[in-house]
């Protein structure tokens, strides 16, 4: 699977990029307490539960099980985002971590940092819901019917919602429920891929430029401490220190509390020690 052929625009993504964009920026004349609370509660559920606990670590990397009616759950929150179907995003993020930062890389900032952050999405051929094409990375998801159907219409739950808060909340609800809250949390996302590959720490002495931010794990609910998840990429939990604030763990330790979630994978204190004196050699 290839991404961003630069000669060729993905005309559907761009139209649908800029006419968010536009209407997100739109959503500052309509502004109500209500209506912006609405985004804020739809951002965490959306990012916090749909991609970080959902697409993230449970889809691609399999950090942890939970029972289907909530593995399901967390992906309709996820489609939610426009950030494509689950087989999609699996595809996608699996690929980044077999080539990180080498070429195959969908989005690594060596080949440009507005490229990793935004051109690679709409150039190339769209492949939100092609599951042929896409399903080969993901043989897990392909199996289950429910993933290919919403990999194929994964834009009707975003639609349905859509229609759903025009009617409860009219105009404002639309605005900054839809489409600023899509464009944030786009931006935020893509951050992890431009911004933590660009400027932060290194705790591991990883083969890519994996970096971790704090200020993008706020933003991302913990997406953020990017070095640590490529030096440990099955670790259901990205914060290692107690400074480094892991919002998406936290709610995984939750379930796991709660017996909703079994089969944390979590690294030993003995192998993260080990991970940092081997990269200690690796300096010296």
């Amino acid at each position: 699977m290839e991404f961003g052929s630069r000669s060729h625009i993905a005309w559907s993504t761009l139209i649908v990029m800029v006419v968010f964009h536009v209407l997100a920026i739109a959503a500052f004349f309509y502004m109500t307490i209500d209506a912006v609370l609405l985004a804020a509660v739809l951002h965490w559920t959306c990012i916090g539960w749909g991609i970080g606990m959902g697409y993230h670590r449970l889809h691609t990397h399999r950090s942890y099980k939970v029972p289907k009616f909530i593995e399901y759950f967390f992906a309709v929150c996820a489609v939610l985002t426009l950030q494509g179907g689950p087989i999609f995003w699996v595809a996608v993020h699996r690929v980044h971590h077999q080539y990180s930062d080498e070429k195959g890389d969908p989005h690594t900032p060596r080949d440009g940092r507005w490229w990793s952050h935004i051109l690679w999405t709409i150039f190339g051929e769209a492949l939100h819901s092609n599951t042929a094409v896409t399903g080969k990375y993901a043989p897990d998801l392909m199996r289950e019917r429910f993933y290919r159907v919403l990999n194929t219409w994964h834009w009707v739950p975003l639609v349905l919602l859509g229609i759903g808060l025009y009617a409860v909340g009219g105009v404002p609800y639309v605005l900054w429920g839809i489409f600023f809250r899509v464009v944030f949390g786009l931006h935020a996302t893509w951050l992890v891929n431009s911004a933590t590959h660009l400027w932060g720490t290194r705790r591991f002495d990883t083969p890519d430029d994996s970096k971790n931010s704090m200020w993008v794990a706020l933003l991302t609910f913990g997406e953020g401490w990017h070095n640590n998840h490529h030096a440990l990429p099955r670790s259901a939990r990205h914060g290692l220190s107690w400074h480094e604030i892991d919002l998406t763990w936290m709610q995984i330790r939750l379930l796991e509390r709660l017996g909703l979630a079994w089969d944390v994978q979590v690294p030993t204190e003995s192998q993260i020690i080990s991970k940092v004196e081997l990269a200690a050699k690796r300096v010296a």
